[in-house]
Protein backbone atom coordinates (compact mmCIF):
# COMPACT_ATOMS: atom_id res chain seq x y z
CA UNK A 1 0.00 0.00 0.00
CA UNK A 2 2.78 2.42 0.91
CA UNK A 3 4.57 1.74 -2.37
CA UNK A 4 1.33 2.32 -4.27
CA UNK A 5 0.79 5.74 -2.62
CA UNK A 6 4.43 6.63 -3.17
CA UNK A 7 4.16 5.69 -6.83
CA UNK A 8 0.91 7.69 -7.15
CA UNK A 9 2.36 10.91 -5.73
CA UNK A 10 5.85 10.53 -7.26
CA UNK A 11 6.57 12.67 -10.33
CA UNK A 12 7.59 11.02 -13.61
CA UNK A 13 11.28 10.79 -14.37
CA UNK A 14 12.87 11.23 -17.82
CA UNK A 15 16.55 10.06 -17.63
CA UNK A 16 17.48 11.51 -21.02
CA UNK A 17 16.11 15.04 -20.28
CA UNK A 18 17.00 16.71 -16.96
CA UNK A 19 14.97 19.91 -17.67
CA UNK A 20 11.88 17.89 -18.52
CA UNK A 21 12.24 15.90 -15.30
CA UNK A 22 12.52 19.15 -13.30
CA UNK A 23 9.39 20.63 -14.99
CA UNK A 24 7.48 17.38 -14.38
CA UNK A 25 8.43 17.51 -10.67
CA UNK A 26 7.17 21.12 -10.33
CA UNK A 27 3.96 20.28 -12.24
CA UNK A 28 3.37 17.23 -10.03
CA UNK A 29 3.76 19.28 -6.84
CA UNK A 30 1.49 22.09 -8.09
CA UNK A 31 -1.13 19.69 -9.40
CA UNK A 32 -1.40 17.74 -6.15
CA UNK A 33 -1.38 21.00 -4.14
CA UNK A 34 -4.29 22.35 -6.21
CA UNK A 35 -6.19 19.05 -5.96
CA UNK A 36 -5.77 18.73 -2.19
CA UNK A 37 -6.55 22.39 -1.35
CA UNK A 38 -9.52 22.69 -3.72
CA UNK A 39 -10.91 19.41 -2.46
CA UNK A 40 -10.64 20.74 1.08
CA UNK A 41 -12.39 23.96 -0.04
CA UNK A 42 -15.26 21.99 -1.60
CA UNK A 43 -15.69 19.94 1.53
CA UNK A 44 -15.70 23.05 3.79
CA UNK A 45 -18.28 24.77 1.59
CA UNK A 46 -20.68 21.83 1.40
CA UNK A 47 -20.74 20.97 5.09
CA UNK A 48 -22.07 24.45 5.94
CA UNK A 49 -25.92 25.07 5.92
CA UNK A 50 -25.66 27.88 3.37
CA UNK A 51 -23.52 25.79 1.08
CA UNK A 52 -26.16 25.87 -1.64
CA UNK A 53 -25.30 29.43 -2.51
CA UNK A 54 -21.91 28.19 -3.70
CA UNK A 55 -23.43 25.71 -6.14
CA UNK A 56 -22.11 27.54 -9.26
CA UNK A 57 -18.71 28.29 -7.83
CA UNK A 58 -18.39 24.73 -6.51
CA UNK A 59 -18.83 23.42 -10.01
CA UNK A 60 -16.02 25.66 -11.26
CA UNK A 61 -13.76 24.54 -8.42
CA UNK A 62 -14.58 20.94 -9.29
CA UNK A 63 -13.70 21.56 -12.94
CA UNK A 64 -10.36 23.11 -11.93
CA UNK A 65 -9.70 20.08 -9.69
CA UNK A 66 -10.51 17.66 -12.51
CA UNK A 67 -8.30 19.71 -14.87
CA UNK A 68 -5.42 19.29 -12.41
CA UNK A 69 -6.04 15.52 -12.33
CA UNK A 70 -6.07 15.44 -16.16
CA UNK A 71 -2.84 17.47 -16.31
CA UNK A 72 -1.12 15.02 -13.95
CA UNK A 73 -2.33 12.10 -16.04
CA UNK A 74 -1.10 13.66 -19.27
CA UNK A 75 2.27 14.41 -17.68
CA UNK A 76 2.76 10.68 -17.04
CA UNK A 77 2.91 10.22 -20.81
CA UNK A 78 5.60 12.82 -21.18
CA UNK A 79 3.51 15.76 -22.43
CA UNK A 80 4.71 18.15 -19.77
CA UNK A 81 4.25 21.37 -21.76
CA UNK A 82 0.68 20.52 -22.79
CA UNK A 83 -0.28 19.46 -19.25
CA UNK A 84 1.19 22.69 -17.84
CA UNK A 85 -0.72 24.82 -20.35
CA UNK A 86 -3.98 22.99 -19.54
CA UNK A 87 -3.56 23.39 -15.79
CA UNK A 88 -2.67 27.11 -15.97
CA UNK A 89 -5.36 27.98 -18.53
CA UNK A 90 -8.19 26.12 -16.75
CA UNK A 91 -7.12 27.72 -13.45
CA UNK A 92 -7.17 31.23 -14.92
CA UNK A 93 -10.52 30.71 -16.69
CA UNK A 94 -12.05 29.29 -13.53
CA UNK A 95 -10.88 32.24 -11.44
CA UNK A 96 -12.18 34.67 -14.08
CA UNK A 97 -15.61 33.01 -14.02
CA UNK A 98 -15.78 33.10 -10.22
CA UNK A 99 -15.26 36.86 -10.11
CA UNK A 100 -18.45 37.74 -12.06
CA UNK A 101 -21.16 36.37 -9.71
CA UNK A 102 -19.14 37.37 -6.63
CA UNK A 103 -17.67 40.73 -5.57
CA UNK A 104 -16.12 41.46 -8.93
CA UNK A 105 -12.74 43.02 -8.81
CA UNK A 106 -12.87 42.99 -4.99
CA UNK A 107 -13.54 39.26 -4.84
CA UNK A 108 -10.97 36.75 -3.55
CA UNK A 109 -11.03 35.04 -6.97
CA UNK A 110 -9.50 38.15 -8.57
CA UNK A 111 -6.65 38.09 -6.09
CA UNK A 112 -6.27 34.45 -7.07
CA UNK A 113 -4.89 35.57 -10.49
CA UNK A 114 -1.54 35.50 -8.82
CA UNK A 115 -1.74 31.70 -8.88
CA UNK A 116 -1.81 31.11 -12.67
CA UNK A 117 0.84 33.81 -13.08
CA UNK A 118 3.14 31.93 -10.67
CA UNK A 119 2.25 28.61 -12.30
CA UNK A 120 2.94 30.03 -15.79
CA UNK A 121 6.29 31.40 -14.64
CA UNK A 122 7.38 28.07 -13.19
CA UNK A 123 5.95 25.79 -15.89
CA UNK A 124 5.89 27.83 -19.09
CA UNK A 125 8.74 30.25 -18.54
CA UNK A 126 8.88 34.02 -18.52
CA UNK A 127 6.84 34.32 -21.71
CA UNK A 128 3.94 32.41 -20.14
CA UNK A 129 4.16 34.54 -16.98
CA UNK A 130 4.09 37.77 -19.01
CA UNK A 131 1.16 36.53 -21.08
CA UNK A 132 -1.01 35.53 -18.11
CA UNK A 133 -0.06 38.73 -16.27
CA UNK A 134 -1.27 40.79 -19.22
CA UNK A 135 -4.61 38.99 -19.55
CA UNK A 136 -5.11 39.14 -15.75
CA UNK A 137 -4.62 42.92 -15.75
CA UNK A 138 -6.96 43.24 -18.73
CA UNK A 139 -9.54 41.09 -16.89
CA UNK A 140 -9.34 43.46 -13.88
CA UNK A 141 -10.05 46.48 -16.06
CA UNK A 142 -12.95 44.66 -17.70
CA UNK A 143 -14.42 43.75 -14.28
CA UNK A 144 -14.02 47.32 -13.06
CA UNK A 145 -15.74 48.67 -16.17
CA UNK A 146 -18.53 46.10 -15.98
CA UNK A 147 -19.20 46.82 -12.29
CA UNK A 148 -19.15 50.60 -12.84
CA UNK A 149 -21.51 50.36 -15.84
CA UNK A 150 -23.93 48.11 -13.94
CA UNK A 151 -23.33 45.20 -16.28
CA UNK A 152 -22.80 42.86 -13.34
CA UNK A 153 -24.35 42.79 -9.86
CA UNK A 154 -21.93 42.00 -7.10
CA UNK A 155 -22.95 39.76 -4.24
CA UNK A 156 -21.88 40.31 -0.73
CA UNK A 157 -20.20 37.31 0.90
CA UNK A 158 -19.81 36.77 4.54
CA UNK A 159 -16.42 37.57 6.07
CA UNK A 160 -15.80 33.90 6.89
CA UNK A 161 -16.48 32.91 3.27
CA UNK A 162 -14.03 35.52 2.05
CA UNK A 163 -11.53 34.36 4.66
CA UNK A 164 -11.88 30.74 3.53
CA UNK A 165 -11.41 31.64 -0.13
CA UNK A 166 -8.41 33.82 0.65
CA UNK A 167 -6.97 31.09 2.84
CA UNK A 168 -7.09 28.62 -0.02
CA UNK A 169 -5.66 31.15 -2.46
CA UNK A 170 -2.90 32.18 -0.12
CA UNK A 171 -2.17 28.54 0.73
CA UNK A 172 -1.88 27.67 -2.94
CA UNK A 173 0.16 30.83 -3.54
CA UNK A 174 2.41 29.93 -0.60
CA UNK A 175 2.87 26.44 -1.99
CA UNK A 176 3.74 27.88 -5.40
CA UNK A 177 6.10 30.42 -3.83
CA UNK A 178 7.67 27.57 -1.86
CA UNK A 179 8.17 25.67 -5.08
CA UNK A 180 9.60 28.77 -6.71
CA UNK A 181 12.00 29.47 -3.87
CA UNK A 182 12.96 25.77 -3.60
CA UNK A 183 13.56 25.62 -7.32
CA UNK A 184 15.67 28.77 -7.19
CA UNK A 185 17.57 27.48 -4.18
CA UNK A 186 18.16 24.14 -5.87
CA UNK A 187 19.30 25.92 -8.99
CA UNK A 188 21.55 28.17 -6.91
CA UNK A 189 22.91 25.20 -4.94
CA UNK A 190 23.45 23.31 -8.14
CA UNK A 191 25.11 26.37 -9.68
CA UNK A 192 27.36 26.70 -6.65
CA UNK A 193 28.16 22.98 -6.75
CA UNK A 194 28.82 23.25 -10.46
CA UNK A 195 30.98 26.31 -9.85
CA UNK A 196 32.88 24.47 -7.13
CA UNK A 197 33.22 21.43 -9.34
CA UNK A 198 34.43 23.66 -12.15
CA UNK A 199 36.89 25.30 -9.76
CA UNK A 200 38.14 21.92 -8.60
CA UNK A 201 38.24 20.74 -12.18
CA UNK A 202 40.12 23.87 -13.19
CA UNK A 203 42.58 23.32 -10.38
CA UNK A 204 42.97 19.70 -11.41
CA UNK A 205 43.32 20.74 -15.04
CA UNK A 206 45.83 23.38 -14.03
CA UNK A 207 47.76 20.77 -12.05
CA UNK A 208 47.50 18.34 -14.96
CA UNK A 209 48.63 21.07 -17.34
CA UNK A 210 51.63 21.90 -15.17
CA UNK A 211 52.40 18.20 -14.77
CA UNK A 212 51.94 17.64 -18.48
CA UNK A 213 54.19 20.58 -19.28
CA UNK A 214 56.80 19.22 -16.91
CA UNK A 215 56.50 15.77 -18.47
CA UNK A 216 56.67 17.22 -21.96
CA UNK A 217 59.69 19.29 -20.95
CA UNK A 218 61.34 16.29 -19.33
CA UNK A 219 60.48 14.08 -22.29
CA UNK A 220 61.70 16.71 -24.72
CA UNK A 221 64.90 17.10 -22.75
CA UNK A 222 65.27 13.33 -22.64
CA UNK A 223 64.62 13.01 -26.37
CA UNK A 224 67.10 15.79 -27.08
CA UNK A 225 69.62 14.00 -24.89
CA UNK A 226 68.98 10.70 -26.68
CA UNK A 227 69.19 12.41 -30.07
CA UNK A 228 72.46 14.03 -29.01
CA UNK A 229 73.75 10.66 -27.82
CA UNK A 230 72.72 8.94 -31.05
CA UNK A 231 74.41 11.73 -33.03
CA UNK A 232 77.48 11.16 -30.88
CA UNK A 233 77.32 7.42 -31.58
CA UNK A 234 77.01 8.10 -35.32
CA UNK A 235 79.87 10.61 -35.15
CA UNK A 236 82.09 8.12 -33.32
CA UNK A 237 81.11 5.37 -35.77
CA UNK A 238 81.98 7.55 -38.77
CA UNK A 239 85.29 8.57 -37.25
CA UNK A 240 86.42 5.07 -36.28
CA UNK A 241 85.31 3.62 -39.61
CA UNK A 242 88.00 5.68 -41.36
CA UNK A 243 90.83 4.43 -39.10
CA UNK A 244 92.20 0.98 -39.95
CA UNK A 245 95.37 0.87 -37.88
CA UNK A 246 94.62 -0.63 -34.44
CA UNK A 247 97.31 1.39 -32.63
CA UNK A 248 95.83 4.62 -34.03
CA UNK A 249 92.20 3.47 -33.70
CA UNK A 250 92.11 2.82 -29.95
CA UNK A 251 93.28 6.31 -28.80
CA UNK A 252 90.94 7.88 -31.35
CA UNK A 253 87.97 5.99 -29.89
CA UNK A 254 88.72 7.05 -26.30
CA UNK A 255 89.11 10.72 -27.25
CA UNK A 256 85.91 10.81 -29.32
CA UNK A 257 83.79 9.13 -26.63
CA UNK A 258 85.15 11.48 -23.99
CA UNK A 259 84.41 14.54 -26.14
CA UNK A 260 80.94 13.44 -27.27
CA UNK A 261 79.62 12.09 -23.93
CA UNK A 262 81.57 14.23 -21.46
CA UNK A 263 83.29 11.41 -19.54
CA UNK A 264 86.53 12.51 -17.94
CA UNK A 265 88.11 9.06 -18.35
CA UNK A 266 87.57 6.51 -21.11
CA UNK A 267 89.70 3.39 -21.32
CA UNK A 268 89.82 0.36 -23.60
CA UNK A 269 90.97 -2.97 -22.17
CA UNK A 270 91.83 -5.88 -24.50
CA UNK A 271 92.57 -9.47 -23.57
CA UNK A 272 96.18 -10.59 -23.69
CA UNK A 273 97.40 -13.46 -25.90
CA UNK A 274 96.83 -16.03 -23.14
CA UNK A 275 93.28 -14.75 -22.45
CA UNK A 276 94.16 -14.52 -18.77
CA UNK A 277 94.06 -10.78 -18.07
CA UNK A 278 92.76 -7.50 -19.52
CA UNK A 279 95.42 -5.01 -20.57
CA UNK A 280 94.74 -1.26 -20.79
CA UNK A 281 95.55 -0.39 -24.42
CA UNK A 282 94.22 3.18 -24.77
CA UNK A 283 92.94 6.07 -22.65
CA UNK A 284 92.20 9.78 -22.97
CA UNK A 285 93.02 10.88 -19.41
CA UNK A 286 96.41 11.67 -17.92
CA UNK A 287 95.92 9.00 -15.26
CA UNK A 288 95.04 6.45 -17.92
CA UNK A 289 98.19 7.29 -19.90
CA UNK A 290 100.26 6.72 -16.76
CA UNK A 291 98.58 3.34 -16.32
CA UNK A 292 99.40 2.44 -19.94
CA UNK A 293 103.05 3.39 -19.44
CA UNK A 294 103.38 0.82 -16.67
CA UNK A 295 101.34 -1.78 -18.63
CA UNK A 296 98.34 -1.77 -16.32
CA UNK A 297 96.31 -5.00 -16.45
CA UNK A 298 93.46 -6.57 -14.48
CA UNK A 299 92.66 -10.18 -13.72
CA UNK A 300 89.45 -11.65 -15.14
CA UNK A 301 87.70 -12.02 -11.78
CA UNK A 302 85.08 -10.25 -9.67
CA UNK A 303 87.56 -7.99 -7.85
CA UNK A 304 87.33 -5.21 -10.46
CA UNK A 305 84.50 -3.76 -12.51
CA UNK A 306 86.37 -4.37 -15.79
CA UNK A 307 87.28 -7.94 -14.82
CA UNK A 308 83.68 -8.57 -13.75
CA UNK A 309 82.34 -7.20 -17.06
CA UNK A 310 84.67 -9.33 -19.21
CA UNK A 311 84.29 -12.53 -17.19
CA UNK A 312 80.49 -12.28 -17.07
CA UNK A 313 80.06 -10.79 -20.53
CA UNK A 314 77.61 -8.14 -19.28
CA UNK A 315 77.72 -4.46 -18.25
CA UNK A 316 78.81 -3.62 -14.72
CA UNK A 317 77.88 -0.24 -13.20
CA UNK A 318 78.96 1.51 -10.03
CA UNK A 319 76.67 4.54 -9.59
CA UNK A 320 78.47 5.48 -6.39
CA UNK A 321 81.99 4.11 -6.15
CA UNK A 322 82.10 4.99 -2.45
CA UNK A 323 79.58 2.26 -1.58
CA UNK A 324 80.23 -0.26 -4.36
CA UNK A 325 82.09 -3.27 -2.99
CA UNK A 326 83.53 -4.26 -6.39
CA UNK A 327 85.04 -0.86 -7.22
CA UNK A 328 88.80 -0.65 -6.82
CA UNK A 329 90.11 2.70 -5.61
CA UNK A 330 92.58 3.79 -8.30
CA UNK A 331 95.08 6.49 -7.22
CA UNK A 332 95.61 7.46 -10.87
CA UNK A 333 91.89 8.37 -11.19
CA UNK A 334 90.97 10.01 -7.85
CA UNK A 335 88.02 12.05 -9.22
CA UNK A 336 85.95 9.01 -10.19
CA UNK A 337 82.47 8.94 -8.65
CA UNK A 338 80.66 6.68 -11.14
CA UNK A 339 82.03 3.95 -13.37
CA UNK A 340 80.62 1.64 -16.03
CA UNK A 341 82.36 -1.19 -17.87
CA UNK A 342 80.80 -2.57 -21.06
CA UNK A 343 82.02 -5.82 -22.64
CA UNK A 344 83.41 -5.57 -26.17
CA UNK A 345 81.75 -8.49 -27.87
CA UNK A 346 82.37 -9.95 -31.33
CA UNK A 347 79.71 -12.59 -32.04
CA UNK A 348 79.79 -14.71 -28.86
CA UNK A 349 83.40 -13.86 -28.01
CA UNK A 350 84.39 -11.11 -25.57
CA UNK A 351 87.62 -9.39 -26.66
CA UNK A 352 87.82 -6.69 -24.01
CA UNK A 353 85.94 -3.95 -22.19
CA UNK A 354 85.04 -0.28 -22.65
CA UNK A 355 85.55 1.50 -19.32
CA UNK A 356 83.94 4.95 -18.81
CA UNK A 357 84.18 6.99 -15.62
CA UNK A 358 82.44 10.19 -14.50
CA UNK A 359 83.09 12.76 -11.78
CA UNK A 360 79.37 12.73 -10.84
CA UNK A 361 77.45 10.14 -8.83
CA UNK A 362 74.49 8.40 -10.49
CA UNK A 363 75.80 9.52 -13.86
CA UNK A 364 74.36 6.56 -15.80
CA UNK A 365 70.71 5.71 -16.48
CA UNK A 366 69.10 2.72 -18.15
CA UNK A 367 68.91 4.62 -21.43
CA UNK A 368 72.62 5.52 -21.15
CA UNK A 369 73.41 1.83 -20.77
CA UNK A 370 71.47 0.99 -23.95
CA UNK A 371 73.15 3.76 -25.96
CA UNK A 372 76.64 2.97 -24.70
CA UNK A 373 76.06 -0.76 -25.26
CA UNK A 374 75.30 0.02 -28.90
CA UNK A 375 78.44 2.13 -29.03
CA UNK A 376 80.48 -0.66 -27.39
CA UNK A 377 79.25 -3.11 -30.06
CA UNK A 378 80.39 -0.73 -32.80
CA UNK A 379 83.74 -0.22 -31.06
CA UNK A 380 84.21 -3.99 -30.80
CA UNK A 381 83.46 -4.42 -34.50
CA UNK A 382 85.84 -1.59 -35.39
CA UNK A 383 88.61 -3.13 -33.24
CA UNK A 384 88.05 -6.57 -34.76
CA UNK A 385 88.02 -5.13 -38.28
CA UNK A 386 91.22 -3.20 -37.59
CA UNK A 387 92.84 -6.35 -36.20
CA UNK A 388 91.76 -8.43 -39.20
CA UNK A 389 92.87 -5.68 -41.56
CA UNK A 390 96.27 -5.58 -39.85
CA UNK A 391 96.62 -9.33 -40.11
CA UNK A 392 95.57 -9.27 -43.75
CA UNK A 393 97.98 -6.41 -44.47
CA UNK A 394 100.86 -8.24 -42.77
CA UNK A 395 100.00 -11.44 -44.61
CA UNK A 396 99.86 -9.52 -47.88
CA UNK A 397 103.21 -7.86 -47.14
CA UNK A 398 104.80 -11.21 -46.33
CA UNK A 399 103.26 -12.78 -49.41
CA UNK A 400 104.50 -9.89 -51.58
CA UNK A 401 108.02 -10.11 -50.16
CA UNK A 402 108.05 -13.87 -50.59
CA UNK A 403 106.82 -13.59 -54.15
CA UNK A 404 109.33 -10.85 -54.92
CA UNK A 405 112.15 -13.02 -53.61
CA UNK A 406 110.83 -15.94 -55.62
CA UNK A 407 110.60 -13.81 -58.75
CA UNK A 408 114.08 -12.44 -58.16
CA UNK A 409 115.53 -15.90 -57.65
CA UNK A 410 113.75 -17.36 -60.66
CA UNK A 411 114.81 -14.51 -62.94
CA UNK A 412 118.34 -14.60 -61.59
CA UNK A 413 118.51 -18.29 -62.40
CA UNK A 414 116.85 -17.75 -65.76
CA UNK A 415 119.25 -14.91 -66.67
CA UNK A 416 122.29 -17.00 -65.70
CA UNK A 417 121.16 -19.89 -67.87
CA UNK A 418 120.31 -17.69 -70.87
CA UNK A 419 122.93 -17.59 -73.61
CA UNK A 420 122.21 -14.00 -74.49
CA UNK A 421 120.61 -11.47 -72.09
CA UNK A 422 120.40 -8.41 -74.34
CA UNK A 423 120.49 -7.00 -77.87
CA UNK A 424 121.10 -3.59 -79.43
CA UNK A 425 119.84 -2.08 -82.67
CA UNK A 426 122.24 0.49 -84.13
CA UNK A 427 119.89 1.62 -86.85
CA UNK A 428 121.05 -0.98 -89.39
CA UNK A 429 121.24 -4.32 -87.66
CA UNK A 430 120.56 -6.12 -84.37
CA UNK A 431 123.70 -7.09 -82.42
CA UNK A 432 124.19 -9.03 -79.18
CA UNK A 433 124.76 -6.87 -76.11
CA UNK A 434 127.66 -7.83 -73.90
CA UNK A 435 128.83 -6.46 -70.55
CA UNK A 436 131.31 -4.06 -72.14
CA UNK A 437 128.65 -2.31 -74.13
CA UNK A 438 126.19 -1.74 -71.28
CA UNK A 439 125.63 1.91 -70.63
CA UNK A 440 125.80 3.66 -67.30
CA UNK A 441 122.21 4.89 -67.60
CA UNK A 442 120.97 1.33 -68.08
CA UNK A 443 122.94 0.20 -65.05
CA UNK A 444 121.41 2.99 -62.95
CA UNK A 445 117.89 2.12 -64.07
CA UNK A 446 118.49 -1.54 -63.33
CA UNK A 447 119.66 -0.66 -59.83
CA UNK A 448 116.99 1.92 -58.96
CA UNK A 449 114.08 0.51 -60.97
CA UNK A 450 112.96 4.01 -61.95
CA UNK A 451 112.85 5.95 -65.21
CA UNK A 452 116.02 7.88 -66.03
CA UNK A 453 114.97 11.10 -67.71
CA UNK A 454 116.15 14.67 -67.49
CA UNK A 455 114.78 17.76 -69.21
CA UNK A 456 117.19 17.31 -72.08
CA UNK A 457 119.19 14.12 -72.50
CA UNK A 458 120.77 12.08 -75.24
CA UNK A 459 119.33 8.83 -73.75
CA UNK A 460 116.36 7.52 -71.88
CA UNK A 461 116.13 4.35 -69.77
CA UNK A 462 112.79 2.57 -69.24
CA UNK A 463 112.77 -0.14 -66.52
CA UNK A 464 111.19 -3.44 -67.49
CA UNK A 465 109.26 -4.40 -64.35
CA UNK A 466 107.46 -7.56 -63.42
CA UNK A 467 105.37 -7.51 -60.20
CA UNK A 468 107.52 -4.77 -58.70
CA UNK A 469 110.85 -6.34 -59.69
CA UNK A 470 113.08 -4.83 -62.35
CA UNK A 471 114.07 -7.63 -64.71
CA UNK A 472 115.60 -5.52 -67.48
CA UNK A 473 116.11 -2.10 -69.02
CA UNK A 474 114.95 -0.62 -72.31
CA UNK A 475 117.61 1.93 -73.27
CA UNK A 476 117.11 4.44 -76.11
CA UNK A 477 119.86 6.84 -77.21
CA UNK A 478 119.70 9.76 -79.61
CA UNK A 479 122.49 9.94 -82.21
CA UNK A 480 122.00 13.71 -82.55
CA UNK A 481 122.90 14.53 -78.97
CA UNK A 482 120.72 15.81 -76.13
CA UNK A 483 117.06 16.32 -76.94
CA UNK A 484 113.67 16.81 -75.25
CA UNK A 485 111.80 13.49 -75.19
CA UNK A 486 108.09 13.79 -75.98
CA UNK A 487 105.43 12.33 -73.74
CA UNK A 488 104.04 10.22 -76.59
CA UNK A 489 107.47 8.68 -77.09
CA UNK A 490 107.78 7.93 -73.37
CA UNK A 491 104.27 6.36 -73.32
CA UNK A 492 105.15 4.13 -76.29
CA UNK A 493 108.38 3.04 -74.63
CA UNK A 494 106.66 2.33 -71.31
CA UNK A 495 103.91 0.31 -73.05
CA UNK A 496 106.56 -1.64 -74.98
CA UNK A 497 108.49 -2.30 -71.74
CA UNK A 498 105.31 -3.55 -70.08
CA UNK A 499 104.51 -5.89 -72.98
CA UNK A 500 108.11 -7.08 -73.06
CA UNK A 501 107.97 -7.90 -69.34
CA UNK A 502 104.86 -10.04 -69.87
CA UNK A 503 106.36 -11.77 -72.91
CA UNK A 504 109.63 -12.48 -71.07
CA UNK A 505 107.72 -13.88 -68.11
CA UNK A 506 105.71 -16.13 -70.42
CA UNK A 507 108.91 -17.31 -72.07
CA UNK A 508 110.46 -18.02 -68.67
CA UNK A 509 107.40 -19.94 -67.58
CA UNK A 510 107.41 -21.99 -70.81
CA UNK A 511 111.09 -22.79 -70.43
CA UNK A 512 110.63 -23.64 -66.77
CA UNK A 513 107.73 -25.92 -67.66
CA UNK A 514 109.82 -27.58 -70.36
CA UNK A 515 112.65 -28.15 -67.87
CA UNK A 516 110.26 -29.68 -65.39
CA UNK A 517 108.79 -31.87 -68.12
CA UNK A 518 112.29 -33.01 -69.14
CA UNK A 519 113.12 -33.82 -65.54
CA UNK A 520 109.94 -35.78 -65.10
CA UNK A 521 110.58 -37.60 -68.38
CA UNK A 522 114.18 -38.45 -67.37
CA UNK A 523 113.01 -39.65 -63.97
CA UNK A 524 110.40 -41.78 -65.70
CA UNK A 525 112.97 -43.32 -68.08
CA UNK A 526 115.37 -44.11 -65.23
CA UNK A 527 112.56 -45.64 -63.23
CA UNK A 528 111.52 -47.77 -66.21
CA UNK A 529 115.05 -49.10 -66.82
CA UNK A 530 115.65 -49.82 -63.14
CA UNK A 531 112.30 -51.55 -62.86
CA UNK A 532 113.14 -53.82 -65.85
CA UNK A 533 115.84 -55.76 -63.92
CA UNK A 534 115.48 -57.76 -60.73
CA UNK A 535 119.07 -58.62 -59.76
CA UNK A 536 120.58 -56.39 -57.05
CA UNK A 537 123.84 -55.84 -58.88
CA UNK A 538 122.03 -55.22 -62.15
CA UNK A 539 119.79 -52.62 -60.43
CA UNK A 540 122.81 -50.81 -58.99
CA UNK A 541 124.71 -50.88 -62.29
CA UNK A 542 121.68 -49.68 -64.27
CA UNK A 543 120.98 -46.84 -61.83
CA UNK A 544 124.62 -45.63 -61.90
CA UNK A 545 124.82 -45.84 -65.64
CA UNK A 546 121.53 -44.02 -66.30
CA UNK A 547 122.29 -41.25 -63.82
CA UNK A 548 125.75 -40.71 -65.30
CA UNK A 549 124.33 -40.45 -68.79
CA UNK A 550 121.52 -38.09 -67.79
CA UNK A 551 123.72 -35.72 -65.82
CA UNK A 552 126.47 -35.81 -68.44
CA UNK A 553 129.68 -33.82 -68.46
CA UNK A 554 132.76 -34.74 -66.50
CA UNK A 555 130.89 -36.30 -63.63
CA UNK A 556 131.39 -39.46 -61.64
CA UNK A 557 128.41 -41.23 -60.10
CA UNK A 558 128.64 -43.88 -57.38
CA UNK A 559 125.88 -45.77 -55.58
CA UNK A 560 126.25 -47.89 -52.46
CA UNK A 561 123.97 -49.56 -49.97
CA UNK A 562 124.59 -50.30 -46.28
CA UNK A 563 125.19 -53.84 -45.01
CA UNK A 564 123.66 -55.27 -41.82
CA UNK A 565 126.85 -54.73 -39.80
CA UNK A 566 126.91 -51.08 -40.60
CA UNK A 567 129.51 -51.28 -43.40
CA UNK A 568 128.73 -49.99 -46.86
CA UNK A 569 128.74 -52.21 -49.92
CA UNK A 570 129.52 -50.74 -53.38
Amino acid sequence: MQNAFRKLFAPPVFPDDEDKTRSASILNFMGWSVIILLTALLISRNIRPQGAIFAGSNLIILVITLAAVAALYISRWGYIQAASLILVTIGWLGLSYLTYPADGIRDAAFFGYILPILMAGLLLGWKGAVGFTAVSILSGWVLAYAETSGLINTASYQPFDFAINMTVILAIAGAFIYVTITTLQNALTKSRATTQELSVSNQELSGLRVDLEQRVEERTSELQKRASQMDAVASVARAIASVQDLDALLPTITKLISQQFGFYHVGIFLLDEKQESAVLRASNSAGGLQMISRQHNLALDYHSIVGYSISRGEPRIALDVGVDSVYFNNPDLPETRSEMALPLRVSERVIGSLDVQSTETNAFSEEDINVLTTLADQVAIAIENARLFGEARNALRESRLLFERYTQQEWGSFARQAKQTGFIFDGKQVLPLDASTKREASKAVAQTGSLSLEKESDSIGIPIKLRGQTIGVLDVRSKRGARQWKQDEISILEAAAERAALALENARLVESAQRRAARERAIGDISTRIGAVSNLESILQTAVEELGRRIGGATEVSLEISSDDGQNEH
